[in-house]
């Protein structure tokens, strides 16, 4: 989990892959989304939560004075395990091993 914080008037682009499977939380302020096309998105208030994977947003902006903080929660990394199956060895059919 991170926080970002965005002071007023700042505008933060947003990059797909960093956001791909983040959601993000505003813990304080107003947050406006900036759509793909360059036109303002609706004010995210206190407490609304977001995905912005999919969504065309192009960037975060904070349309007041005071800073804003978004709280970003990504899921945790699957740690992925490999396990050894045992091989079945073939009956020996009377001829010489190998």
């Amino acid at each position: 989990m991170r926080t970002l914080a965005l002071r007023g008037g700042t505008r933060v682009a947003v990059v797909a892959a960093q956001w791909y499977d983040a959601f993000g939380v505003v813990t304080r302020g107003r947050v406006q989304l900036e759509l793909r096309d360059g036109e303002p998105g609706p004010v995210l208030e206190r407490g609304a939560g977001f995905w912005l994977h999919g969504t065309g947003v192009r960037a975060l902006r904070n349309p007041g004075r005071r800073t804003a903080r978004v709280r970003i929660v990504t899921p945790r990394a699957r740690t992925v395990t490999c396990r050894s199956t045992p091989v079945r060895q073939l009956p020996n059919d009377g001829g010489t091993p190998t």
